[in-house]
């Protein structure tokens, strides 16, 4: 399958930022975005980065996002954005949430919205549902069916305590593409050359994790491995 991805709002610190918390917005969506877009690479789809770091403002920063959108042929367009408004700054043991914006009930992203609020729902985040709006620029004006995903709430001591960006990323891609790519943090790797207690000692299973066309794309998955205590190697 075919993505855009991007994060809302200029960078943090320049105008049209978004919104700042416990979480700041503008630096964290764009922490998942990143990740987001990794791991669809790494399950062999396309994803393309609309993300817009320079705009003169809120309107700026939106026409670009869509222009960057509209350049590409693509299956589903994906907003990320974290919500405000909680007013929970010392907690009360329960979330906030995520939901997601489509455009209507009858665009074809709904389906994916549905299983994302799903996904990190399960992650221990409320469960706000999917959401309608015709005034959402993004929503509006992109050529591809499009979701805004509202991850969680920077201004809610629980939800900014139950978020990991990772995990936040994994449980967007299995809902947009059904498939798992995060390995969670409690499910330890074995040690590089540690052997197995079951099995031929002489034998070696290697375990591809992704093939990429660009090369940086390659470098780049096998650093992230490398770092998660991984013995990562490119084979062409």
């Amino acid at each position: 399958m075919k993505f855009n991805v991007h994060a809302g709002h200029n960078p943090a610190g320049k105008i049209a930022c978004g919104a700042v918390g416990l979480l700041n917005e503008s630096i964290e969506n764009r922490k998942v975005k990143d990740e987001v877009i990794a791991q669809l690479q790494a399950l062999g789809h396309t994803a393309y980065d609309c993300t817009e770091n320079n705009g003169s403002g809120q309107s700026d920063v939106l026409k670009k996002i869509v222009a960057k959108c509209n350049a590409h042929d693509v299956d589903l367009d994906i907003s990320i954005h974290f919500n405000s408004g909680a007013k929970d700054k010392e907690g009360n043991k329960k979330t906030t949430g995520v939901e997601v914006f489509v455009f209507s009930a009858s665009s074809e992203a709904k389906t994916y919205a549905e299983k994302v609020c799903a996904e990190i729902s399960a992650l221990g985040f409320r469960n706000r549902g999917v959401k309608y709006s015709t005034s959402l620029y993004v929503l509006k004006h992109t050529k591809a069916p499009a979701m805004l995903i509202e991850c969680c709430f920077v201004d809610d001591k629980d939800d900014a305590e139950l978020y990991d960006y990772r995990k936040m990323a994994s449980s967007i891609v299995k809902g947009i593409t059904g498939q798992v790519y995060y390995q969670p943090e409690e499910t330890k790797p074995a040690e590089p050359d540690e052997e197995t207690p079951v099995g031929d000692k002489g034998t070696l299973y290697r375990v591809q994790v992704g093939a990429y066309s660009v090369k940086e794309n390659a470098e780049a998955m096998k650093e992230k491995l490398r770092a998660a205590g991984f013995d990562a190697f490119i084979a062409s």
